[in-house]
């Protein structure tokens, strides 16, 4: 592309100046798609083998328990160790995994308990990934970058998601073998990019903090004690928690739009697909000011957006509103993972981005449980309404009680160099 055209564009100069950055976005786009497509072949490999729906909730209860239970000694590790070799052996690890997952699958009758061990594993590697990602990020880019490098590799990790599970459906349904060879592969290319992470590495000036105590708790006190960082972190788990209709879209789709397997398809890829566009708006033409007004208006827009789902009967508004709901998801994440990075010092950085994905993490599981659970209670259309309403009313309670996050204005620091890699 000529220089003109590229300068032009800031996301694509971006990438063009920070190697490291694409390093990141490609480990990140990578490490999703291999998930999403192992996904698939996990699901269908299970159930081929037990014919049992239960063993798909353990397959999920194998990933989530590993992943949450080791995620306080991951946060440690990301702040005491060197980020990139952590990602690099997460990564490494997963690879072995998904190959041994590959060989068993060839050479035995299908089992699921050996599936279930190494997602164990797998999902222990992934609580070391997470929180040194989420760490590493400042690091690759400077404080005036921050913003749009978010929204970039939120908007991949967003394409990979509604793109991922198609790829694996169509390789697994050619050939397993090929379709675990393709994912080692892809983990393996991930595991290679970590050396870009340290090209260009930028320096980090950031607020001093007690590095005496090195406990997960340090990282919860440090949220509890910046008020800030709580309301971003709490109205995220909040607003989960009520508004996910995920749980929902089956019931949708079958009884009340009925639409069929065809139509509930297009209902799950709704949100990413609207997410995936405002983050590559993001990702071009960053949110400069007002950043906490402008995160409680989405939130609210998400809020609003179930409300509209909850209710509809036609299955295009139904979906607009679900492509709405992944755009106001999109811009939140990017101010709220954009302020939980700048606020926080980088030698908290590894158990404050645990504690985040700890609450990440919860929520979206307890969301999933909540909205069955208030639909079996009240049905289906009251239980989305209700969630729609009750994220509207956490909007409200949150601009009352947390004063900092209104006033939270600008994305940008000016106490992060901006000095250019070399």
């Amino acid at each position: 592309m000529p220089h003109n055209i590229t300068s032009n564009l800031p996301m694509l100069h971006l990438l063009r100046e920070r190697p490291a950055l694409r390093g990141f976005i490609i480990i990140r786009a990578a490490d999703e798609l291999a998930s999403q497509m192992l996904n698939v072949a996990v699901g269908w490999y299970v159930y081929t083998a037990t014919h049992n729906p239960m063993s798909l909730a353990y397959v999920g209860l194998a990933q989530f328990l590993p992943s949450i239970g080791m995620l306080p000694i991951a946060g440690q590790a990301a702040d005491r160790f060197a980020r990139r070799k952590l990602i690099g052996l997460s990564l490494l690890l997963q690879t072995l995994c998904v190959a041994a997952f590959g060989l068993w699958s060839a050479a035995n009758a299908p089992s699921a308990l050996p599936v279930y061990l190494l997602l164990l594993v797998m999902g222990s590697a992934r609580a070391f990934y997470s929180p040194a990602m989420s760490a590493m990020l400042p690091h690759v880019v400077n404080g005036g970058e921050f913003p749009r490098a978010v929204a970039a590799s939120s908007s991949v990790f967003q394409i990979c998601t509604i793109v991922g599970p198609a790829i694996g459906g169509l390789i697994y349904a050619i050939s397993g073998t090929a379709m675990f060879a393709v994912v080692a592969t892809l983990y393996f290319l991930a595991v290679m990019q970590t050396r870009r992470l340290a090209a260009g590495r930028l320096p980090v000036v950031h607020p001093q903090t007690d590095a005496t105590d090195k406990s997960f708790l340090a990282g919860v006190r440090y949220v509890k004690s910046n008020r800030l960082l709580l309301s971003l972190i709490s109205l995220d788990l909040f607003a989960v928690l009520l508004g996910g209709v995920t749980a929902l879209l089956p019931i949708y789709a079958k009884d009340i739009l009925a639409v069929g397997p065809l139509g509930l398809g297009c209902l799950r890829c709704a949100p990413g697909a609207g997410a995936a566009v405002i983050g590559l708006l993001l990702a071009h033409r960053t949110i400069e000011r007002n950043a906490g007004k402008r995160m409680l208006a989405c939130v609210a827009g998400f809020g609003l957006a179930t409300v509209v789902f909850a209710i509809s009967t036609n299955f295009w508004l139904s979906l607009t509103a679900l492509v709405m709901a992944g755009g106001f998801d999109m811009v939140s994440v990017v101010i709220r993972q954009t302020l939980v990075q700048i606020s926080t010092p980088d030698a908290m950085r590894g158990r404050v981005s645990a504690v985040n994905w700890l609450f990440i993490g919860a929520s979206s599981e307890l969301g999933e449980f909540e909205s069955g659970a208030t639909a079996a209670l009240f049905g289906t259309v009251p239980a989305a309404l209700l969630g729609g309403l009750g994220t509207l009313a956490v909007v409200g309670l949150w601009a009352i009680l947390f004063p900092e996050l209104r006033g939270a204005d600008e994305l940008v620091t000016t106490g992060e160099t901006d000095a250019e890699t070399g």
